[in-house]
């Protein structure tokens, strides 16, 4: 529940700010709300044509390959989540601006309002996907339930709107790159664990069998099936017998990402990231 709760969290906030910067910039303008409005609605349509292919394309992989099928589909999360951290540090800000010019030609005649549902509409399918993506890693790494996933995605969608309609409203103080500093650390802890459990998949499938001997046993101290080792197998991919490959995909991640964000961002990939 906690991993689709920040991922989801993280992906509304960002939604939100776009569309709360679209709106600021429209103040005035007659009808931009029902523009907008219709902008989200096609943004999430598409992004559940997107979980309902990915939903037919895992039905067609089960009990045939369905290791090297959740490899797969935890890579592309991995991938993904690598892309969105390294994306936001170099692009966020250039984002901002581009959505308030949009709104900015809107007010001023320059573009019909058909624009705001086009630019509302293409970031919520964006952020959409992303959360479809990153959900479907989630359960096939395993260690969460649908109930809890559905739990975590509807905490998230609510405390991701409650934080863009405050900010919007100017009503917390609290400067946004705080939000984005945590969850980036976080994300990026998350696709760790994920790259992790990929590697695993392939090891039970016999696809993969160098460094296959685990390095330690933590069982006894921190079992991964008690209460604390679920939480930190969901948020930072814990495993109490890490295999010598499973060790190397993790810390690989953590440095490819630290280590892009750092080069697209001119060594400052926090602030960046802050949009």
């Amino acid at each position: 529940m906690l991993a689709s709760l920040i991922i989801v969290f993280r992906e509304v906030l960002e939604a939100g700010l776009i569309v709360g910067i679209v709106l600021a910039a429209t103040r005035g303008v007659v009808r931009r709300g029902v523009w907008v409005g219709l902008g989200i609605a096609g943004g999430v349509i598409g992004a559940c044509l997107v979980a309902a292919f990915a939903g037919a394309l895992a039905d067609l992989f089960d009990g045939s390959g369905q290791e090297l099928f959740n490899a797969a589909v935890l890579g592309v999360a991995v991938l993904m989540l690598t892309w969105h951290n390294v994306w936001m540090a170099s692009h966020g800000r250039e984002m901002a601006a581009e959505m308030r010019a949009v709104g900015q030609e809107v007010q001023a005649g320059r573009r019909t309002l058909a624009a705001l549902a086009l630019v509302v509409g293409v970031a919520v399918l964006r952020e959409g996907s992303e959360v479809v993506l990153f959900l479907y890693g989630v359960i096939a790494a395993g260690g969460t339930t649908a109930a809890g996933v559905a739990a975590g995605v509807g905490l998230g969608i609510a405390a991701g709107a409650l934080v863009s309609g405050l900010l919007y409203f100017g009503l917390l103080a609290i400067p946004v790159r705080h939000f984005f500093r945590a969850t980036t650390g976080l994300i990026t802890l998350l696709a760790a664990g994920l790259a992790s459990q990929a590697v695993a998949f392939l090891e039970q499938g016999g696809y993969a069998d160098a460094w296959s001997t685990p390095l330690w046993n933590s069982n006894a101290a921190l079992p991964e099936d008690g209460i604390l080792g679920r939480v930190l197998h969901t948020l930072v991919g814990y495993t109490d017998q890490p295999t010598g490959m499973q060790l190397t995909a993790y810390l690989a991640v953590v440095a490819v990402i630290l280590l892009l964000m750092r080069a697209v961002s001119g060594g400052q990939p926090r602030r960046a990231a802050a949009g």
